[in-house]
């Protein structure tokens, strides 16, 4: 239960700093990688205070073939996410991001896990649900390989993650280091591509609201991950994603086709809740 509370905090906080985000980069007032940058500041900041109370700092060499994969991986999915936040619609962001959750599920199964029925009639549910919406706006859907992507590469990064913390690393540890080298990559990219100083933007308030949010949300997704199975913070993170990019398009962006992105989310979050169901 205190798992899908720290999911759905994760995700009111994680939709405030991608829709300030996204209008920022629209407006032209900072770039992707400034963004990007700010995104992982106060997150970082909080893990190390997190891990310092707590004298938590675990890590393990033994974990280097899981966790180096990982972290290239990690660089690849937060560019490929910060790009799509910045071209997709809100609405078809999260309902898009849904097929990691039946990806997760095939994986299972590849490692020797049954699935029930009803964990099938789920999945299907869900690959309808996008597949329809993709159908519907394949003329005008702005983004769809770059969240195709990054639905297939939450995959692997979750799955490698959640066996790193259970069997080697703490949260803090894990976390930390690989913050630290997505911040390094998009501060470089900043200064030396975009020529700003990431740093200078949080004397607007806009900017800081966005840091600040963003790594509220990162914590809060990371600890989930501790308090239930992979599979199930994931289902939960991607179905209140959903709801609240599906509000933030409605009434910030004003996007189209709400009736149906509304239809379609209930037929994602039912799927989602059958994937749950092991009978």
């Amino acid at each position: 239960m205190f798992g899908m509370l720290l999911a759905l905090v994760s995700n009111a906080f994680q939709e405030l700093a991608d829709s300030v985000g996204k209008y920022e980069i629209h407006t032209r007032a900072a770039s992707i990688y400034t963004i990007g940058f700010l995104s992982l500041l106060f997150g970082a900041i909080l893990l190390v205070a997190e891990g310092l109370m707590r004298h938590s700092f675990v890590f393990s060499f033994a974990s280097l073939p899981t966790f180096v994969p990982r972290l290239f991986l990690e660089v690849l999915q937060a560019h490929v996410t910060v790009r799509a936040v910045a071209t997709a619609d809100r609405s078809d962001f999260g309902l898009v991001r849904t097929l990691t959750i039946p990806l997760l599920l095939i994986v299972d199964v590849a490692l020797g896990y049954a699935i029930a029925p009803a964990q099938f009639l789920g999945v299907a549910i869900i690959v309808l649900a996008v597949t329809t919406l993709v159908l519907i706006e394949r003329t005008h859907m702005k983004g769809f390989w770059l969240l195709l992507l990054t639905a297939i590469n939450a995959v692997i990064t979750i799955s490698l993650y959640k066996y790193d913390i259970t069997h080697f690393n703490s949260v803090e540890a894990e976390q930390t280091i690989v913050n630290c080298v997505l911040m390094v990559y998009f501060f470089s990219l900043a200064v030396y591509v975009a020529k700003e100083n990431p740093f200078g933007f949080l004397r607007r308030p806009l900017f800081l609201l966005q840091s600040l949010a963003s790594g509220s949300a990162y914590v809060a997704t990371s600890f989930a991950y501790l308090f239930a199975p992979a599979s199930i913070i994931t289902t939960a993170l991607r179905s209140f994603s959903v709801l609240f990019a599906l509000i933030s398009g409605k009434f910030y962006f004003h996007e189209k086709h709400m009736h149906l992105k509304v239809a379609l989310f209930l037929m994602v979050t039912a799927g989602l809740v059958l994937l749950t169901v092991h009978v």
